[in-house]
């Protein structure tokens, strides 16, 4: 058996025979580069399953990526993810060359926060810690006390042993750490594209529409929409969620990818897919990581002095 063959039986389920002789060719083409370029590509959740499965060699939420990005034994690293995630990747690596497939790939929640309205926020606030999310650019981790992510903000909320906090920028997440706390959370009028447009009404209909349907949302996801879930947490809790209790019928309430890379492991899952997508993230394709590597570009760059702060910011968090 091929090595392309044994990566298509692994994805048969989820990509058409028809749609594989597309793929193909820059999957071939980006094995040989990682090789050439001694490089790794890490990728997101929330990347396609022919990245997912077929090239990553690191995969997961963007904790996990945090902190395998430290430890990984290669030349270049290749973030198939949004730019901030690219960034955390260059925080952690300095002296590793970080490209990214695609400078587009954005993300609405960092575009919704800058560092001077951080520094605002300590004006208005004088004294509360600064908690905030890995979705924001370097700049305004930066001007952070520390990071977390949808995975582990409710610990680093609690480890702070103080009643009031700042949480940027997420207003959801925000919302829904502080009723998981009973820390009074100032926080920031931002929310993800994704996640924002789910609505009760939905999940009550899906339910409908799919008797004893399990519902997992991410806490991104407005309030209500998390109180209408039997189970909320990040991305790699939900796929933790599928591993362990193996539910017969699971609707995941996050990026619709997901679902995907998910039910390449779980033949015995039916997965309902309610397909929110999100544009940054389908800006990362097989050809744009070929190219990335081809041509070594879109190099990812951090201002020294911005680079040794918001490094803090996120140390701090990954000793939480």
């Amino acid at each position: 058996m091929s090595a392309s063959t044994a990566l298509y039986s692994r994805v048969q389920r989820v990509i058409p025979p028809m749609e594989w002789p597309v793929f193909e060719p820059d999957i071939e083409a980006i094995l040989r580069l990682k090789q050439d370029r001694h490089a790794v590509i890490l990728a997101h959740n929330y990347m396609t399953p022919e990245i997912f499965h077929c090239v990553a060699d690191i995969v997961g939420d963007s904790l996990l990526l945090a902190r395998e990005a430290q430890h990984v034994d290669a030349d270049v690293i290749v973030m198939a993810g949004v730019h901030f995630m690219a960034e955390t990747a260059k925080l952690m690596n300095p002296t590793k060359t970080v490209l990214i497939p695609d400078l587009r790939a954005g993300c609405s929640l960092a575009e919704s926060i800058t560092a001077a309205d951080v520094r605002l926020l300590r004006q208005r606030y004088p004294g509360l810690p600064v908690i905030t999310y890995v979705n924001t650019s370097a700049e305004v981790k930066a001007e952070s006390d520390i990071c977390c992510t949808s995975g582990n903000a409710k610990r680093v909320v609690e480890s702070l042993g103080v009643p009031e906090v700042i949480m940027i920028p997420d207003q959801y997440l925000a919302a829904n750490v502080a009723r998981q706390t009973g820390v009074r959370i100032i926080s920031w009028a931002g929310s993800c594209e994704v996640h924002e447009r789910f609505t009760p009404a939905q999940i009550r209909e899906l339910r409908a529409e799919n008797p004893g349907v399990v519902v997992l949302a991410h806490p991104e996801c407005p309030p209500e929409v998390v109180d209408e879930a039997d189970f909320a947490g990040s991305t790699a809790a939900m796929a933790d969620y599928v591993t362990d209790r193996q539910p017969g019928r699971v609707v995941l309430i996050t990026e619709c990818s997901m679902a995907d890379n998910i039910a390449v492991l779980h033949p015995k899952v039916e997965f309902v897919r309610p397909c929110n997508l999100c544009p940054h993230m389908k800006r990362i394709t097989l050809p744009g990581i070929r190219r990335a590597l081809e041509t070594m570009s879109n190099v990812v760059e951090i201002d020294p002095a911005v680079a040794v702060r918001a490094r803090q910011a996120v140390e701090r968090m990954l000793a939480v």
